[in-house]
């Protein structure tokens, strides 16, 4: 099956408990917001990584798929 890869901004930083919950996802933080990247089978994976950002309470500011690069 194909996936696609999605990247989620939150927010905040990502301390050590957040990384935990979000485990199956790259983490990188900045100094003002953090990015889930994640590899993605279907659009209801999309919803449910959302549903899950929800839990913690982190405010979403950029939810997007990663184009992949074109082939030469």
């Amino acid at each position: 099956m194909r996936s696609d890869t999605y990247e989620m901004t939150f927010t905040g930083r990502a301390d050590k408990t957040l990384r935990a919950q979000f485990d199956d996802c790259h983490v990188t933080t900045g100094p003002d917001a953090a990015t889930l990247r994640a590899d993605l089978p279907e659009s209801a994976a999309v919803s449910a990584l959302v549903q899950r950002s929800a839990g913690p309470g982190l405010e979403v500011i950029d939810l997007h798929r990663v184009t992949p690069p074109s082939a030469p």
